[in-house]
């Protein structure tokens, strides 16, 4: 009852006249995966107590402390989404590929020449560039066969109390005006889609992706201790399209199909703060133990949507065809903070194990505005999301000027439990080869997930059981100096 309540009040904010944005867009921009240079990919993202590497500076900037010398690292990434959707014991499958930069950015090394026994501040840096960390490009296709409900089943109750001139004008407006809603009398709709035999189909197209600019300072006092801060600027973009659509496999009945296609295009700005310390306990030719510790403040976005939809019908005594407005909305949008531990165990020059612990609540997200007050979404923020404990593990081996290396996470799910899944693992590798000052890393990213999806909300509706599988190859060309 509880997984329902939850679903019923989510799809009403989906489909509220006032805006287009739901708890799913807060947990979408909250939701942050690892990228970056390579090395960092290849070793699972456990790179919070082992720094030197540009990627921390979006996870612990005291890493950044590290550096002895300067550094440019430039990533293209190749990257491809595939999802495989089982509904009503029919499966779909589908797949989108992107090419990307994962990072680029540039690290300056100030030595303070203190001489090597005399205690003190060693080294100031600062450090700029850009780290990528989501990506959102991906396509979904959903179909079956569905005897018990119908899209306007929904929209005829969503309609019910309001006259034709007050309908929603991005959903039951839509189904007024194609035919596919009738009116029993001036606040009460029925649907015109006879139920018996729908073949229901969705295919969802995503675009985008989330970048942070990076501005850090970070310094190392005695090779012992490294403190850090970062400012980071994120921009996000998410571009979705999607075309619903019901087939009636009975030709008996007038009603012969309906197809909805809906866009929606997402930008955002937004800034935030990252503290971070690393220190060696045991530092020995043999053994070097690395503890690190940091602390996200939350992302304070500021958003821009815009949507719009068509819908058409098609009976045998016509065909209907009715567009929606263009409607925007601006809002702000406050991700969760974040807490990191960090662990890393270096043998001398033979290699490095390493290990991440990530805290992080996503009931905390909330949406604003000053001119509607997001009480329903955020309501269900609060009730559908949770805390999760977030793990990732690397270890790298080094052979010379060779390296070889390897990850394994695992991000909880962000739903309360018997609500939905949503854990993500990953399984990384790569390699690295330095040369003097030149080195070149390659790393691949394998993730899962699976999660239930839902064409609409509609009492005993089943949902869209899906498995969503990423693939990034990485490469990361460097150059110190």
């Amino acid at each position: 009852m509880k997984k329902f309540s939850l679903l019923a009040i989510g799809m009403f904010s989906l489909i509220s006249i006032a805006n287009a944005q739901t708890d799913e867009d807060a947990l979408r921009y909250s939701m942050i995966g690892f990228g970056g240079t390579a090395r960092y990919s290849g070793m699972g993202g456990a790179f919070g107590a082992i720094g030197a590497d540009f990627s921390t500076l979006s996870e612990n900037p005291a890493g950044l402390g590290v550096y002895r010398k300067n550094e440019f690292t430039f990533t293209p990434s190749i990257f491809t989404g595939k999802t495989t959707a089982t509904y009503n014991g029919s499966t779909s499958d589908d797949m989108k590929y992107n090419f990307n930069l994962g990072n680029i950015g540039l690290v300056y090394a100030k030595s303070t020449n203190k001489a090597k026994d005399e205690p003190g501040w060693k080294y100031v840096n600062f450090a700029f560039g850009l780290n990528r960390y989501n990506n959102f490009n991906n396509r979904m296709v959903i179909q079956g066969t569905n005897t018990s409900s119908s899209l306007m089943d929904v929209y005829a109750a969503n309609a019910h109390g309001s006259n034709p001139g007050s309908l929603d004008a991005f959903s039951t407006l839509l189904a007024y005006n194609t035919n596919l809603l009738g009116t029993l009398d001036s606040v009460n709709y029925n649907s015109n889609v006879p139920l018996g035999s729908l073949l229901q189909h969705k295919s969802v197209e995503t675009h985008g992706s989330m970048q942070e600019m990076v501005l850090s300072l970070a310094a190392n006092y005695n090779n012992k201790l490294y403190i850090g801060g970062t400012l980071g600027i994120s921009f996000l973009r998410y571009d979705e399209q999607s075309t619903y659509q019901e087939d009636n496999k009975d030709s008996t009945n007038s009603f012969q199909s309906f197809t909805l296609n809906s866009d929606l295009n997402t930008s955002g700005t937004g800034y935030n703060f990252k503290f971070g310390l690393l220190y060696v306990p045991v530092d020995m030719d043999i053994l070097k133990v690395k503890i690190g510790a940091a602390v996200h403040t939350p992302t304070f976005y500021t958003m821009h949507d815009e949507w719009s939809s068509t819908m058409n019908s098609s009976f045998t005594s016509g065909d209907y065809s009715y567009e929606s407005p263009k409607g925007s909305f601006d809002y702000e949008l406050t991700t969760p903070m974040k807490a990191i531990g960090s662990l890393a165990l270096q043998f001398g020059q033979y290699g490095t194990i390493s290990a991440d612990y990530e805290f992080v609540d996503y009931s905390d997200a909330r949406l604003r505005s000053r001119s509607y007050d997001f009480l329903n979404e955020n309501y269900v923020i609060q009730n559908k999301y949770t805390a999760t404990h977030n793990l990732r593990f690397g270890a790298e081996v080094a052979l010379g000027l060779f390296s070889l290396r390897g990850g394994y996470d695992i991000y909880g799910s962000p739903f309360k439990s018997g609500i939905n899944d949503g854990k993500v693992t990953s399984i990384t590798g790569g390699f690295g080869i330095m040369d003097k000052n030149y080195f070149i890393d390659f790393a691949y990213v394998h993730s899962t997930s699976k999660a239930d999806y839902y064409l609409y909300n509609f009492s005993n509706m089943n949902p869209a059981s899906t498995d969503k599988t990423t693939q990034s190859f990485l490469l990361t060309l460097g150059y110190k100096f």
